[in-house]
């Protein structure tokens, strides 16, 4: 039963989280916000509400071990298997900006996230403002310098959108706001009754099977482009979606409830796995062929992640 309540959870999540999006862009739309801005901003809180429901939803419950896993578990699997397999079917390159911007800021947030809770075990309101703060600042120099460049629209962005009719946006509100709710209490439940039939912590399920679950989408996406030769999700998405979970998911979560480190393999284990993915990326630029994470590359990555989840569960024994 609790393999079918997690299935159903992300079922519902994925669903209320396009229903988010396609409203928020709308509503977007009608307040005449530039496409640059809803898709720098808009688009990227609606994709990560499946994420924060989830940790917030655990962190209530008394669950904070599924409410960090939950994050630090989806960074991982954002490098590790959706970057990973995506570069096996074809190679992605590397722009300006994944160096000079968007990669830096992805470490300085995960540094901060450890020295955060090694300092005292626990994610309160202020540190939360804290994470949430460096992403508004994050955002504000994005869309600056985007503009700078003359970027006036991005992909993500649906032009159709702009002639949602007032009936179909609060129906889609209406249908994403309750989807996510139940999603994530659902996913939740499912989660915590599976670490105890599974003998394990409620941590290893959060870091594998319910990461790799919020991260089916970023996956599905991929590799369907990456098989019809079309752009696939570019590393700069994967960076962003990172730098969104531990800003605005833990950094929201926080700041509504305190999120206590209860397991330390968490600490001590997979903050260091996400660190390690994260850091891996600059020697593989440097790397032959340079500024491009080919096929080789794209095995080593989904080898190593391979053996992450393998010690997952290893680490309970």
């Amino acid at each position: 039963m609790s393999l079918i309540w997690v299935v159903l959870g992300l079922i519902l999540l994925v669903v209320g989280g396009e229903f988010l999006v396609r409203a928020s862009v709308s509503l977007s739309f009608k307040f005449n916000i530039s496409k640059l801005v809803i898709g720098m901003t808009v688009v990227s809180f609606a994709t990560s509400a499946p994420e924060l429901l989830v940790s917030l939803q655990a962190a209530l419950d008394g669950s904070p071990d599924i409410a960090l896993g939950n994050v630090i578990g989806s960074n991982i699997a954002n490098i590790g298997l959706v970057l990973g397999l995506t570069a096996i079917i074809t190679p992605l390159t590397i722009s300006e900006d994944f160096y000079k911007l968007n990669w830096p800021m992805m470490m300085l947030l995960s540094i901060a996230l450890y020295f955060l809770l090694k300092s005292g075990n626990i994610l309160d309101f202020k540190e939360g403002l804290l994470l949430f703060l460096s992403l508004i600042v994050f955002l504000y120099v994005l869309i600056k310098r985007s503009k700078n460049k003359n970027v006036e629209s991005i992909e993500e962005v649906d032009d159709s959108l702009q002639k949602t009719s007032n009936f179909k946006l609060i129906l889609w509100l209406l249908i994403g706001g309750f989807s996510l709710y139940f999603g994530s209490e659902w996913l939740v439940q499912g989660a915590k009754e599976m670490a105890t039939s599974f003998g394990v912590s409620e941590r290893v399920i959060s870091v594998t099977m319910v990461a790799i679950g919020t991260s089916v989408p970023e996956l599905a996406a991929s590799v369907i482009a990456a098989l019809k030769q079309e752009k696939a999700i570019s590393l700069g998405n994967l960076i962003g979606s990172n730098i969104f979970n531990i800003a605005s998911v833990l950094g929201l979560t926080a700041m509504v409830h305190p999120i206590k480190l209860d397991n330390p393999q968490i600490l001590s284990n997979d903050i260091f796995w996400m660190l390690g993915f994260a850091f891996i990326l600059i020697p593989f630029m440097l790397l032959p062929k340079k500024f491009e994470i080919g096929r080789l590359k794209g095995f080593v990555i989904l080898t190593a992640y391979s053996m992450f989840i393998i010690f997952a569960f290893l680490s309970e024994k």
